[in-house]
């Protein structure tokens, strides 16, 4: 009987490898780019007293017009008609010369070989060039969803439900791997499994998700969340 056992949750195994989509955001969880896109406001508005680390605590996974908003609220200054066309090209050249996957991701993505893309609140054109920049781009193809295409930006769950429908999965085959609150916020509103990547060093103050601190981590998470799904599915088929 054990050796029938062995083989079942082998079978099971298997069987869950088809069966679940891993929707990975892209900044700050893939590539190391949040400093970078921080970097630039500080780089044309010198008049910023900030640091990059608490702009990237402040912005963090928040669409540009709300951070622009309140850039020009903080200022007391409405920004130039420009600046959003300025800032986009100082992103591009700092990502062109600066830019890299975050640690142990290239690894993981070897080890993980679930169906996979990317959801993210940045431009098309941004999203393509970080992956090409960083060697991620033959990892995901053209499974690539931009807020920016589809018009719903996190926390609602319009992208992430957008990018399951589009991979042929139900939310509940879908896990998110995110770094930010409103990334979290969206994947529970959209009836998804999060997982929230929290840098060494960092805190957690989400209370929803499943923290971890090292890619390496991923690849076994990913395979307990597949086997409780296909068992899950296994039950609903009785």
């Amino acid at each position: 009987m054990d050796i029938i056992w062995k083989l079942f949750f082998t079978c099971i195994g298997m069987l869950s490898k088809l069966d679940i989509c891993v929707i990975f955001d892209l900044d700050g969880t893939l590539v190391d780019s949040e400093g970078l896109c921080n970097q630039a406001f500080l780089d044309l508005l010198p008049q910023l007293s900030d640091t990059v680390e608490s702009l990237i605590q402040r912005y963090r996974g928040k669409k540009l017009a709300l951070i622009l908003a309140d850039l020009e609220s903080r200022l007391c200054q409405n920004l130039p008609d420009e600046f959003e066309q300025h800032y986009r090209q100082r992103v591009a050249q700092l990502f062109s010369g600066e830019l890299k996957p975050m640690p142990g991701v290239v690894e993981m993505l070897e080890a993980t070989n679930f169906s996979k893309c990317i959801a993210s609140s940045g431009p098309p054109l941004k999203i393509r060039q970080a992956l090409q920049v960083s060697g991620l781009a033959p990892y995901f193809g053209d499974s690539i969803f931009s807020s920016y295409d589809v018009g719903s930006w996190k926390p609602e769950p319009g992208l992430f439900q957008y990018a399951a429908n589009a991979m042929g999965f139900t939310p509940s085959q879908c896990v998110v791997v995110e770094d930010s609150e409103a990334g979290i916020e969206a994947a529970a509103a959209a009836g998804m499994k999060a997982f929230r990547y929290v840098r060494n060093g960092e805190t957690s103050s989400c209370r929803t998700g499943v923290a971890f601190d090292d890619m390496s981590q991923l690849p076994e998470l990913l395979d307990h969340f597949a086997s409780i799904a296909e068992l899950k599915r296994y039950e609903y088929s009785k």
